[in-house]
């Protein structure tokens, strides 16, 4: 079933079910062979739910060794749990946060300690509210900045100075949003993702000769239960904001984060942005907190 409408039709009592079920991640068909990621270990963080959870299942399905981290560590082992039970497949998880450096280290060289290697780190961690920019508290601002931005910043770093000092190569995407016409109603994480695209393509120069690439991928509107954090009726208008009108789905970006970020497909590919939007960076307007009146027109 394709999650590019919501499963269950919304009323004025309840807000619809967005994405896909365990069991459909455990089956739903992809574009990569089996096995594909044997012997390989890749880094999920934000991995106990929407877009994260689906990478970890895609990538245990196809062979890899996963470690996902999260804040919450009950979501985390509910994915672990649902992988061990639809796929009889061991991943790790880690409770902690990206914001703590510290933090960050440990994850990163305890990865190198279990498994000896990472070849694929994927920054799915993150999150924003909508709200208007003038009424954004400093706390508010830096809780946005330091997840998004700086966290990405660290494990980036954590995990290039391990690939550096053990004279391994390894691969780095990003997953950002679509900042090329501005985000009004969460100008914050516009831009701390704008800052990662642009952090991105310079590491991506510095660090080619150390056979690191680095990789951006740039979702539009994902149906996701991430949607649930927008004001009832705003989510549910994102799917027309594209020439597509439609949504896309956790898979959609899992499959282009994999392609990018493996040799298999992306060896030469680094300091790219793969924007996965239904053209939404072309056309359509997202408004997460609700349409303003000022932009209610009728005609263009």
């Amino acid at each position: 079933m394709a999650a590019t409408t919501p499963l269950d039709p919304g009323t004025q009592a309840s807000r619809p079910r967005w994405g896909f079920t365990d069991e459909e991640l455990a089956t739903l068909p992809h574009a990569f062979r089996d096995g594909l990621l044997d012997g390989q270990v890749c880094v999920v963080s934000g991995g106990g739910s929407g877009i994260g959870r689906a990478m970890a299942f895609l990538y245990a399905r196809l062979g890899a060794s996963v470690v996902i981290c999260g804040r919450r560590e009950e979501k985390l082992r509910s994915t672990a749990d649902a992988i061990r039970r639809l796929l009889g497949r061991d991943i790790d998880c880690r409770a902690m946060t990206i914001r703590d450096p510290a933090q960050v280290d440990g994850l990163i060289a305890g990865t190198f300690e279990r498994h000896g290697r990472l070849d694929l780190l994927v920054n799915n961690g993150g999150g924003q509210f909508p709200q208007a920019a003038l009424d954004y508290s400093v706390k508010g601002w830096h809780a946005v900045i330091d997840t998004n931005l700086n966290g990405t910043w660290w494990m980036m770093q954590a995990a290039a100075r391990q690939w550096r000092d053990r004279g391994q190569q390894g691969s780095i995407v990003n997953i950002v949003a679509n900042v090329w016409r501005g985000m009004p109603q969460v100008a914050h994480t516009c831009a701390a993702r704008a800052g990662v695209i642009y952090l991105s393509k310079s590491v991506a120069v510095e660090w080619a000769p150390l056979g690191i690439r680095v990789n951006c991928v740039s979702p539009g509107s994902i149906a996701t239960e991430g949607l649930g954090v927008y004001p009832p009726g705003a989510a549910e208008q994102f799917g027309d904001a594209n020439p597509l009108r439609r949504y896309g789905d956790a898979l959609d970006i899992a499959q282009a984060a994999l392609y990018v970020g493996i040799p298999a497909t992306g060896k030469f590919i680094t300091g790219e942005v793969l924007v996965v939007d239904g053209g939404n960076q072309l056309w359509g307007d997202v408004w997460p907190g609700g349409i303003p009146d000022w932009f209610r027109v009728t005609q263009r």
